[in-house]
């Protein structure tokens, strides 16, 4: 057990008098959608549970407090910051390493803390290709004058700063150290759940662990495997599902032998193939690498590979900045 985690057992212990001291969480979001905020929110009446044994001190969605605050807490006075969102900006990066530095426990929550998700495929581009296309290329945009945000603005009123944005995102354990990881896009409302309750109960596993099951989505899925053999690839809309059969079977890509279990298979069950946002799966290295070794393996020539559309976005929809890839080098 990590030994930080001990802490967490004399918190909960009683007091003289019969009252229990409370944990401190925090919740921050960084580069992401705010889904994994609403998450916390999906479990329902179990927020009630929360509350009654944990203070929230942090929660910039929610509560009106200042990062000067924050900065003005002791050194690991939170107990848990669970950390959504991947790391695009200087802004992102400090608090992180605030966050860090604050807390006991670290817990890297949702697809884009754990792998960068979706917004790491920016990193096939540079700060400067996507300032070019946000500011000046989407039909929608009109910007006669060529403005793009600038980190230092000077106004009658004074200087305005904004962070820095950086060429490439990062994962959360890429810029800090990371206790635990509870991936998803959002997370499973089961897991966080279970997570909870396991910082309650003091069962917290080792350090580094992930908080979702140590399986496959496959392993979850009810649909029927057989031993198969790949002659072409489909897209889902090319196909008429039989609502019962993998759909490897039926020749459409599905990420779910390398992505990690833990959403009951959600996506399969109504008729759409597993897209990988649980990330990388048990022993697991690079999600899109182990998917891709799986399509060759049942290929029937080269040539079926080739038929693939978007691979990137294929095999690295969620997993690019945390795979060996990491990012496209643009010279």
């Amino acid at each position: 057990m990590y030994v930080t985690i001990l802490s967490l057992k004399k918190k909960m212990s009683y007091k003289m008098g019969g009252s229990m001291e409370k944990l401190k969480f925090a919740f921050y979001w960084a580069a992401s959608c705010g889904g994994c905020e609403i998450a916390v929110l999906d479990i329902n009446e179990k927020i009630l549970d929360v509350v009654a044994k944990a203070d929230i001190v942090f929660w910039p969605v929610a509560i009106d407090i200042k990062y000067k605050d924050v900065e003005a807490f002791p050194d690991k006075y939170i107990d848990v910051c669970f950390f959504n969102g991947a790391i695009r900006t200087e802004e992102n990066e400090h608090m992180a390493k605030l966050m860090r530095k604050k807390s006991k426990v670290l817990v890297a929550f949702g697809s884009c803390a754990c792998d960068g998700c979706v917004k790491g495929l920016a990193n096939l581009w540079n700060k400067e290709t996507v300032f070019e296309r946000a500011y000046f290329e989407t039909p929608s945009t009109k910007n006669p004058e060529s403005v793009t945000p600038k980190t230092l603005v000077k106004v009658k009123e004074g200087e305005l700063k904004l962070p820095e944005f950086y060429d490439t995102v990062k994962t959360l354990a890429q810029t800090v150290d990371v206790d635990y990881f509870l991936s998803g896009c959002p997370p499973p409302i089961p897991y966080i759940i279970q997570a909870v309750e396991a910082i309650f109960n003091n069962k917290l596993p080792p350090k580094g662990s992930s908080l979702l099951p140590n399986k496959s989505i496959c392993d979850e899925c009810p649909r029927e495997k057989r031993n198969r053999q790949l002659s072409e690839i489909k897209r889902i809309y090319e196909i008429e599902d039989d609502f019962k059969t993998c759909f490897w079977d039926q020749e459409v890509i599905c990420m779910g032998p390398a992505t990690r279990a833990g959403c009951g298979a959600q996506c399969p069950k109504v008729n759409m193939p597993c897209t990988g946002c649980d990330g990388p799966g048990p022993g697991v290295t690079d999600q899109g690498a182990a998917a891709i070794s799986a399509l060759a393996s049942i290929a029937t020539s080269p040539e079926v590979i080739d038929q693939v559309v978007d691979p990137i976005g294929t095999f690295y929809k969620y997993s690019l900045a945390n795979s060996i890839l990491r990012r496209k080098v643009i010279k």
